[in-house]
């Protein structure tokens, strides 16, 4: 049953990178082809693919500098040989020290951040609906005050999946709304909280002093809990998503991205180049609209979902 819906799961995640995978590798291929040998051109027709895909300037031009080396080590000397080693570097830069969501403690804190747009609440929506299938309690705390339509949409999803939502009115202070939050969790001996955060990229300093005095709360009142700080981002928005990666790793400590709308986009390669440019690793990733779709990012089956036709 479980490789049943392991084999699901690869299934729709290749159907979602499709759009990305006619990008990527439909041009690879024909590049392989149409060089039969390796040489310095096939270098410069791959890396120019790869910059096109949203892979980004310098991560295509690291890819092809390991791909160079590789060649040389191994003596390659056969085009089609090329592939499978491009797919091993690609591979080899997306795995993480940790890649699971991390979901222990008493409770566990799962702070979820990002600009509006993002498919930020429809993503905490489905992290509650997932583990609350692996049979934890999970308490939602409507951070996100500054807009009603933020604190009226994560009540939805949480009357959809069966999660308590704690809230304020709109324009209250974040740092209480947590709080309260924080006592419900622990009175209720709730596993999992997870908090929406306002991500307003336009008053940086504002939403940095906001999240130091969220965190401060979290630290005084369970210290020993562990946390998460994910930061969900949307693949079709392609290199402004890296930018904005950057952005918000200046206001908090990320350990993770939520990569949303993958199959939506051609820019699937955007997911390398977060990675290497930002040094967070992606956690989860959304390839439909179905509240299963979201998926634990596994860097093996994304580069073989991503090159196998």
């Amino acid at each position: 049953m479980a490789e049943q819906k392991k084999l699901g799961f690869f299934e729709s995640l290749k159907a979602g990178l499709e759009k990305t995978r006619n990008t990527i590798t439909e041009k690879i291929d024909e590049a392989l082809k149409m060089f039969q040998t390796v040489d310095e051109e096939l270098f410069e027709e791959l890396e120019e693919i790869l910059i096109t895909s949203d892979i980004g300037v310098n991560t295509a031009m690291e890819i092809i500098e390991k791909l160079r080396e590789t060649v040389k080590e191994r003596k390659i000397s056969d085009s089609s040989e090329v592939k499978a080693f491009l797919k091993e570097i690609i591979s080899t830069m997306l795995k993480a020290d940790v890649q699971h969501l991390q979901t222990e403690g008493n409770p566990a804190i799962v702070m979820v951040i990002g600009v509006n747009g993002v498919g930020k609440t429809t993503s905490i929506g489905k992290i509650a609906y997932q583990l609350k299938q692996q049979g934890k309690r999970v308490l939602l705390a409507a951070g996100d005050t500054f807009r009603a339509a933020a604190i009226d949409q994560l009540q939805v999803w949480g009357d959809r999946v069966g999660v308590e939502v704690i809230k304020h009115h709109e324009g209250a202070d974040p740092a209480a709304v947590i709080f309260d939050a924080v006592q419900a969790a622990k009175s209720r001996n709730v596993d999992v909280l997870i908090c929406d955060t306002a991500g307003r990229l336009h008053t940086k300093k504002n939403l940095m002093e906001e999240l130091k005095k969220i965190f401060r709360i979290i630290n005084n009142e369970i210290p020993d809990s562990s946390r998460e700080v994910l930061l969900v981002l949307d693949a079709t928005t392609g290199q402004n998503a890296v930018q904005q990666a950057k952005v918000f790793s200046e206001a908090a400590e990320i350990s993770g991205i939520v990569l949303t709308k993958l199959d939506g986009t051609a820019k699937g390669g955007i997911v390398v180049a977060i990675k290497a440019e930002q040094n967070i690793p992606v956690k989860l990733i959304g390839v439909g609209e179905g509240i299963e779709d979201l998926q634990a990012f596994n860097p093996n089956d994304f580069v073989d979902a991503l090159f196998d036709a």
